[in-house]
């Protein structure tokens, strides 16, 4: 087979491309300046004809890599995959035709950008290579569940039933978490009007009844190793170590723990006895088994019981929860129904018993919430907005109330907490990390050492994974403690590579809420098992072979890729070069911005492939006044919602060049210095939002991006260019409107400072 490349460029003319576009000209700027074997024009290229004019030259050797100047690369994916050939997209409809004026003046302008984009995929194309899997893969049908709840039962079962074998860690005695300490759950299924079943005892039976699974009862993980279709996985009960599992994929469902209430001082909670939380009205309604509810001091049968609604939590102060857990407000209607219903079925008036919600604001998730709330308004439940200021040792309830704006108490035989959940989540390794760092600088400066940070430091928070990666032995965490997932765009997937997160590990929830998360980390468990077998990337890059390698004798052993890789995908051998685990490898490329030496790449995504286009473009002298802008814009938010803007015609600067990026973590200073150097006029980076509430699709891609382009003033005051002329911005998908106005506002921007004198 000969190893010539041949490529093959196919401009579309459908669409209303050979209209506005002059696609004779298109085919002379490949053939000339792209320098490909061949150029050819369709008029529907994305059909039937047009498709197997590409594979007859491609079967008979006239191309082994294509060009197509078309649509958008978001479109129409199956008619212009070639498997086994490498392929760039050419943008003409949605970043040339769709966002210019049909006018006779924009004409010129908008024939130099289809020529421009021309150019850039031939000299990408060039740099591309076909990727193969790594030698890494490995297929291992079999799921680790970490935690015995509901979460954790539910998602053995469904993988399970989909074929796989499962393994339950259970660091207690008995499967069923918190949820198998409920006496009732809210329902499930219409018409949502009174509590019913928990479902553990039948769920726990299905388990122990099938062959597919098997139970660790009074065991916990002592060593996590490996990667995706490979994880070695060490099981102990007690100081013995049971057995050493091999699994493809791990599912975290170590669930939640409740707010410890003792610190509600001012509810009485340590000091009355007759004040309690959810969790224990739940064993005393098991106690009664359908019968009067009695209170703990005296035996006494519950006549007045008060629900307090957010009990330390959705609060912002010390010790309490800022978050709401979800599922409160339901379980209080669903308590305050045990009354109602116990009185009932014991030939009690239920008008007997006064059962009062206290709340600020009332939350009832879910489709049969609202149904729900309505059948405790039917059984006589008192929804009462308030806030509570105090709960006296003797069970009087003092309290504000919120519609009549005035002062009140009630005296309650029984007073219940809305306490909320904390994740058991493991170690906060970062936490630790930041800890220790401030304590060891303040004692460097011979300061004290806050009480509260020592009493933080010497909280013994015990491992749930014991992950032995470099970057820590737990899952990250989120700001409020629960283990990281991408909750906005890819819930369940962590920053470690097939380890999914469910259940209120992950956030907060209520038990069906928690069986359907578990059903979609098990989906996802499954998909990471079957995709490391064949070598394939996990999401958002899902199917993608390539994973970066890197030249040797150029590192300089910096780490930068090691310290910045969002998943913990790269170590050090024993020479202290980068060691890749690219079964864990996201594609994101961070690895790639991050090298100050630009020896990482990949087969088909470089600092080449994205350099050579850059340079590809026609710079026109300053004389022409026309500037040239570079937007390099994210695959994932920024570049679809460019897309749709011009899917809704909203027109930007005919100067524009953009080049969508895997993820602008990926974004290499050279790239920004090259452009620069060539006579760009300016630099516009969009990526996604990151912070707290990130919707950056690899984490920490953006935030890397922003902290590496803040120092990019340096480096254009060694230019002498000033330093407004590269911009940064955080972009959602949703942004089809202010996108182009960013593009434009750059145009502005160099209007008002002039055009590089870097142009010749």
């Amino acid at each position: 087979m000969s190893d010539e490349v041949k490529i093959g460029a196919y401009i579309c003319k459908g669409c209303d491309l050979g209209n506005r576009l002059n696609t004779d000209q298109l085919e002379m700027i490949a053939t000339r300046e792209g320098r490909v074997a061949l150029a050819k024009s369709h008029d529907f290229l994305c059909g039937e004809d047009g498709v197997k004019m590409i594979q007859d030259d491609l079967a008979s050797g006239e191309a082994n890599k294509v060009v197509i100047a078309a649509c958008s690369r978001r479109a129409k994916t199956d008619a212009f995959s070639f498997e086994g050939v490498p392929t760039s997209r050419v943008n003409l409809r949605e970043g040339v035709i769709w966002v210019r004026p049909e006018t006779d003046e924009a004409q010129e302008t908008t024939q130099e950008m289809a020529e421009d984009y021309v150019r850039m995929g031939c000299a990408e194309i060039k740099f591309m290579a076909n990727p193969k899997p790594s030698e890494e893969q490995g297929t291992n049908r079999h799921v680790m569940v970490v935690g015995g709840g509901i979460t954790g039962m539910t998602a053995a079962l469904e993988a399970a039933r989909a074929g796989y074998q499962v393994s339950i860690v259970e660091k207690s005695d008995a499967l069923g978490g918190t949820a198998g300490q409920l006496y009732r759950r809210a329902p499930t299924r219409a018409p949502y009007a009174d509590p019913e079943d928990t479902g553990v005892e039948p769920l726990i039976q299905m388990l122990e009844d099938d062959a597919k699974v098997t139970i660790y009862l009074n065991s916990v993980i002592s060593s996590t190793d490996g990667a995706p279709g490979r994880f070695n996985i060490e099981i102990t009960q007690g100081s013995d170590q049971l057995e050493i599992i091999s699994c493809g994929s791990i599912i975290q469902a170590s669930g939640m723990t409740p707010y410890d209430a003792s610190q509600l001082t001012e509810f009485s909670y340590s000091d009355a006895p007759d004040v309690i939380t959810q969790l224990e009205l739940e064993a005393l309604a098991k106690a009664a088994d359908g019968g009067p509810i009695k209170r703990p001091s005296d035996g006494k049968e519950v006549k007045n019981v008060v629900f307090v609604q957010c009990a330390g939590q959705r609060s912002d102060k010390e010790g309490h929860l800022s978050y709401c857990s979800g599922h409160c407000c339901n379980t209080s209607i669903k308590q305050a129904m045990y009354f109602k219903d116990n009185a009932l079925s014991s030939g009690t008036d239920p008008l007997d018993i006064q059962t009062t919600i206290l709340f600020s604001d009332l939350r009832t998730p879910g489709a049969g919430g609202e149904d729900f709330y309505r059948s405790g308004q039917d059984k006589g439940v008192t929804f009462r907005k308030a806030t509570v200021s105090a709960v006296s040792k003797d069970g009087k309830v003092s309290l504000n109330d919120l519609i009549l704006d005035e002062e009140d108490t009630i005296d309650a035989d029984l007073v219940v907490l809305a306490t909320g959940m904390i994740p058991n989540s493991g170690r906060n390794n970062e936490r630790e990390d930041e800890l220790q760092t401030i304590k060891t600088q303040l004692e460097a400066e011979h300061k004290e050492v806050p009480q509260e940070m020592l009493d933080e430091i010497a909280i013994p928070v015990e491992s749930i994974l014991n992950l032995n990666y470099k970057q820590g032995s737990d899952l990250p965490q989120l700001v409020s403690g629960f283990n990281d997932s991408h909750f906005i765009c890819f819930p369940y997937e962590t920053r470690r590579t097939g380890i999914y997160a469910a259940g209120p590990t992950r956030r907060p929830m209520d038990t069906q809420q928690a069986q359907e998360d578990a059903t979609g980390a098990a989906m996802k468990a499954i998909q990471a098992i079957e995709n490391a077998g064949k070598g394939m990337a996990a999401h958002p890059r899902s199917g993608d072979l390539s994973y970066p390698t890197f030249r040797k004798e150029g590192c300089t052993q910096c780490k930068r890729c090691m310290m910045e890789c969002p998943f913990g995908a790269i170590h050090s051998d024993e020479k202290g070069y980068p060691q890749y685990n690219e079964a864990r490898c996201r594609r994101c490329g961070t690895c790639m911005g991050a090298c100050p030496v630009r020896v990482i790449s990949f087969e088909n995504y470089s600092i080449d492939s994205v350099g050579q286009q850059i340079k590809a473009c026609d710079i026109p002298d300053e004389f022409d006044e026309k500037p040239r802008l570079l937007v390099l814009a994210c695959e994932n938010d920024a570049y679809p919602a460019l897309d749709m803007a011009a899917q809704n015609r909203f027109e930007y600067s005919a100067f524009v060049r953009v080049i969508p990026v895997r993820c602008l973590g990926s974004v290499n200073t050279i790239w920004i210095t090259d452009a620069l150097n060539s006579g760009y006029d300016g630099v516009v980076l969009m990526g996604c939002k990151k912070g707290d509430d990130y919707q950056c699709h690899f984490v920490k891609g953006s935030e890397m991006a922003h902290v590496r382009m803040s120092k990019i003033a340096d480096t254009l005051q060694t230019l002498n260019l000033e330093e407004e002329r590269v911009a940064v911005h955080e972009v959602a998908i949703t942004d089809i409107q202010r996108v182009p106005e960013l593009i434009d506002d750059m145009a502005k921007v160099v209007e008002e400072i002039g055009m590089s004198p870097f142009k010749f």
